[in-house]
């Protein structure tokens, strides 16, 4: 399936919401498997399924706190196993929905089957909860997590959305202007390694608010001024950094911008 722009009908496969369990070696177990059983518990309809439900999510969450200890471990095993006995006897004689699908879900999460049980959980808890309870789960400092869950809404991949929330974070010292230009590239899928390492002269170049628009707009693509920037250069005698700039270095726009007269 594509990665397209988020649509909590049609929902994600499994392999798509696994991604996330790639891109960090950090990933909280205990904090997806609260977070999914609070969005999914409550759309449990029976009340003796929702109860062990609730019972079965306690232990789990207290034993994935601490999985040393052996105690909880037992009793997370036997309430999963009860839970999971509960749901195919009721699954077998309800004759209506009453959370079957629900509790098949939630079953997947206490079993650590997280991709699987977000796939299954989306359709009825939608995207957006699921979707922040898994970034949350990621626990990676400096990460700017609003950046990350736009980006997935608007189609971007895991990877990419991770990726992007890690530099901003990494970098939010840098000054308004720039972040904005990073959010831009971030949302067009070309924030990578070169370009952040370019936007990175443009923050230490400490421009003045006339050259730092200059900057953005020869960051944002404006041939015309791109045109002129580098003429402005070879006027100069900075042949070199007018050749770069017109060939696409980015890393000459830092250049180019503290060039313009203030």
């Amino acid at each position: 399936m594509s990665t397209g722009v988020i649509n909590a009908r049609a929902g994600h496969p499994a392999s798509w919401w696994e991604k996330f369990l790639t891109v960090s070696d950090r990933f909280d177990d205990a904090s997806v498997t609260e977070h999914l059983s609070d969005e999914i518990i409550p759309k449990i309809s029976s009340r003796l399924l929702r109860r062990e439900a609730e019972l079965a999510a306690d232990v789990v969450v207290r034993h994935l706190n601490r999985p040393v200890s052996n105690e909880l471990s037992d009793r997370a095993a036997r309430a999963i196993e009860r839970l999971e006995a509960t749901v195919e006897r009721l699954d077998q004689r309800a004759a209506d929905d009453s959370g079957i699908a629900e509790s098949y879900a939630l079953c997947h999460v206490l079993r650590g089957r997280f991709a699987e049980g977000a796939a299954a959980a989306e359709r009825f808890v939608g995207t957006a909860p699921i979707l922040k309870a898994f970034v949350e789960a990621l626990r990676l400092e400096r990460f700017d997590m609003g950046l990350a869950l736009r980006l997935i809404r608007a189609g971007q991949s895991p990877e990419i959305a991770v990726q992007s929330g890690l530099a901003v974070g990494k970098y939010a010292w840098w000054p308004d202007w720039l972040l904005t230009v990073v959010s831009d590239k971030a949302m067009a899928g070309t924030l990578d390694a070169e370009t952040i390492k370019a936007l990175d002269q443009c923050a230490y170049a400490e421009l003045t608010p006339t050259q730092a628009r200059v900057a953005k707009r020869l960051l944002g693509g404006d041939d015309q001024l791109l045109e002129a920037t580098a003429q402005r250069l070879e006027s100069l005698g900075a042949f070199g950094a007018a050749s770069k700039l017109r060939s696409g270095d980015l890393m000459a726009v830092a250049l180019a911008a503290r060039m313009v007269p203030l």
